[in-house]
């Protein structure tokens, strides 16, 4: 029996392994598509503490050659239930496997909502981002556009008019559903300018990358040139299958704090997975030493 099973292998999720092994408690990550989550999409990190600059893949694979070196094993399978055998949890996977571990640590990592356009996966890190704090020092100097309307949209556009020349914003809708005092403080920016009502048709792909987006507004089409889209229409939690174990809030996102904890005891959660304020690489991974600690406590408690 494994002391711990991680189910997610992004930041969180290894970072819990890693903390795991380094209490002298066995480690299995369970990954069903591939290790380091959102961030392999960043072509650059800069925002991580005692490091200059590396590349999401770089970091992820670094990471990974850590929790190993560690002594943590890994699986490439989709898991779809975990079940309270009160000591004993029980996790099984679509490939038909069943695993036994003392605790789990559910680091599911969420995805990010796509336009559904032709060549869109192909241009992420390429000229399509989801974070301006991640990515828009990439961009200063140059023309962007925003795709949503809500305070996630907004708040990614006041970051990057801060630094582009301009900001382009595409809402589908009539208006813009965001707070009115984000609303405010964007609009009253020189460089922004606001489209409402606007359908994204297609992206323009150069040699280079993104060189712009198709739209259509009021039944007529046009085209408009930009270095980056940012795309700003919410993420999707994958918790459903665990909703049993542990709480969800009204968005879906495993509804508990900073502790990690869940209403079931050797249950934890860790990363974007979680109801939180900031999505970010940094409290992914303090998110998995903190599940990780608590799930070896537990364990040491139960053994008495």
């Amino acid at each position: 029996m494994t002391d711990i099973i991680v189910v997610g292998g992004g930041p969180a999720g290894m970072t819990a392994a890693l903390y795991a092994q380094r209490n002298g408690k066995s480690a299995l990550v369970i990954e069903k598509s591939g290790f380091g989550g959102q961030i392999t999409h960043s072509p650059k990190v800069e925002n991580y503490p005692g490091k200059l600059s590396m590349s999401g893949n770089e970091f992820a694979d670094a990471l990974m050659e850590q929790i190993l070196a560690q002594g943590a094993s890994v699986e490439f399978e989709n898991v779809l239930s975990v079940k309270d055998e009160g000591d004993k949890k029980i996790v099984e996977t679509e490939e038909g496997s069943r695993f036994e571990a003392r605790a789990v640590i559910l680091a599911t990592g969420v995805r990010h909502r796509m336009l559904g356009l032709e060549g869109e996966e192909d241009l992420v890190g390429d000229g399509i981002s989801f974070c301006a704090v991640c990515d828009g020092d990439f961009y200063a100097g140059q023309k962007v556009c925003v795709a949503g309307g809500g305070n996630s949209a907004l708040q990614e556009a006041i970051l990057l008019a801060n630094k582009c020349e301009e900001v382009v914003m595409l809402q589908d809708l009539p208006a813009f559903t965001g707070e009115a005092r984000l609303q405010e403080l964007l609009f009253s920016m020189p460089n922004v300018r606001a489209l409402t009502g606007v359908r994204i048709r297609g992206l323009i792909q150069g040699k280079d990358g993104l060189e712009g987006v198709r739209i259509e507004r009021d039944g007529t089409e046009e085209e408009i040139s930009c270095n980056g889209l940012f795309v700003a229409i919410g993420l999707i939690p994958e918790n459903d299958p665990f909703k049993e174990l542990a709480a969800l809030d009204s968005f879906g996102y495993f509804d508990s704090d900073e502790q990690c904890l869940t209403k079931t005891p050797g249950v934890f959660v860790a990363g974007d997975c979680r109801h939180k304020g900031v999505r970010q690489l940094t409290t992914a991974v303090a998110d998995g030493a903190t599940a990780a600690l608590a799930a070896c406590r537990y364990i040491d408690e139960s053994r008495g």
